[in-house]
């Protein structure tokens, strides 16, 4: 009777190792590939389970009938569990996600085969073949800077991460530009952040406007708010308005998105707000390539009761496929008419920004950007030039 104690003892020994061992490979592969919330602690549930099982069945502590009832019955809820989730992923990844940090620049690369860049009907009055001015930006601004580029710099490819026409998004930029491995930037207006930033370490920025642009604030095109006044967007980024009932619409919460820290969408949202304290985002957790988790603020995602905002050359496809529809503000819709008679409340100027380059060929470039050639790029980008 001893020796059979041992014995299953030992039995059992092995085989909770070996489960331990298979479960905790298990658990981080599926840290890996994401299961953070869902596949891992099931993984873990399933370990415990299998564990305790053995235990029972070894030492015969219930009976064959009882264990096999129970072991059913358990596999059907791990069963029931993944397909409910499964069907939630699926309707998640079924919702449109709009963010200008994962749209597509490649095909707005200057000399791409197939590219969306506008281009001069004339020759350009300015060309560059060497000692090139290296440029960097917004993403939402990259179609109008690769279009200069296309017009004054020698043909060949540019990659849109590290080339002399490149796109690292607004944050990345920026400190490109104060690092100085960049000679010129195309944002927005910087944040009060990163204009302290680059005093504090005695850079001394020239800004200069090229251009007007819209920060555009929209929904879902099933809403049924169709406007907001300056002050109601102001509640509800503050949190003070918490439900569309409270501005004319049905009565349900108001997911409202944001965008991370000192991009452009972020710091022209911080703008608006003024001295207005912004209530915290959304988040979501972020699966690294190494297993770490980190939050980040969540992309707009396309729920009827969601509410983001952007820049209006990124919207304007999503509106045309009746995604998403831009709010009026103030009654006033968001379109280069009125943005050029500056009606629209959330019209604004964007910058070509520079901290001091000593490229020979700066200035010359800059002047361009605001001759009638460069303006003429702008407009046929989509934006509003800032010279008429």
């Amino acid at each position: 009777m001893k020796s059979n104690l041992v014995l299953n003892g030992v039995i059992v020994f092995i085989i909770v190792a070996a489960l331990g061992f298979f479960g905790y490979v298990g658990a981080i592969i599926s840290l890996l590939m994401g299961g953070v919330k869902f596949y891992t602690p099931l993984i873990v549930v399933i370990t415990i389970a299998l564990m305790i099982l053995s235990i029972v069945t070894v030492f015969r502590l219930l009976k064959y009938k009882t264990i096999k009832m129970i072991s059913i019955t358990f596999i059907a809820l791990c069963l029931i569990a993944i397909s409910v989730n499964e069907i939630y992923a699926s309707y998640q990844r079924s919702i449109v996600t709009v963010s200008d940090q994962d749209y597509n620049l490649y095909g707005y690369q200057p000399f791409f085969e197939e590219t969306n860049v506008v281009s001069l009907h004339e020759p350009s009055t300015l060309t560059l073949e060497e000692e090139l001015p290296i440029l960097d930006g917004a993403t939402a601004l990259y179609p109008v800077y690769s279009a200069f580029a296309r017009a004054v710099y020698p043909e060949k490819q540019y990659d849109v991460h590290q080339s002399e026409v490149m796109s690292n998004q607004t944050g990345e930029a920026f400190q490109n530009l104060l690092d100085g491995k960049v000679d010129m930037i195309f944002i927005a207006e910087p944040s009060k952040r990163q204009m302290e930033q680059a005093e504090k370490r005695g850079i001394k920025l020239e800004l200069t406007p090229i251009g007007r642009e819209a920060f555009v604030f929209f929904v879902n095109n099933k809403n049924p708010v169709t406007e907001l006044s300056v002050e109601q967007i102001q509640a509800i980024y503050a949190g003070s308005i918490t439900n569309w009932s409270e501005v004319g619409g049905e009565n349900d919460l108001i997911r409202a998105f944001q965008r991370p820290a000192d991009s452009g969408s972020q710091s022209a949202l911080e703008k608006i707000m003024g001295d207005v304290p912004i209530a915290d985002p959304p988040t979501e957790n972020i699966v690294s390539g190494m297993g770490g988790v980190f939050e980040e603020v969540s992309s707009y995602k396309n729920y009827k009761n969601a509410i983001g905002y952007t820049f209006r050359f990124f919207s304007n496809e999503m509106v045309k496929n009746g995604e998403i529809r831009h709010l009026e503000i103030e009654g006033v819709q968001p379109n280069k008419e009125t943005i050029r008679q500056g009606l629209y409340p959330f019209a604004s100027e964007f910058y070509a920004i520079t901290a001091g380059s000593d490229n020979p060929n700066l200035d010359d470039l800059l002047e361009w950007i605001l001759s009638e050639q460069g303006q003429a790029l702008v407009e046929e980008t989509g934006y509003v030039p800032i010279k008429e």
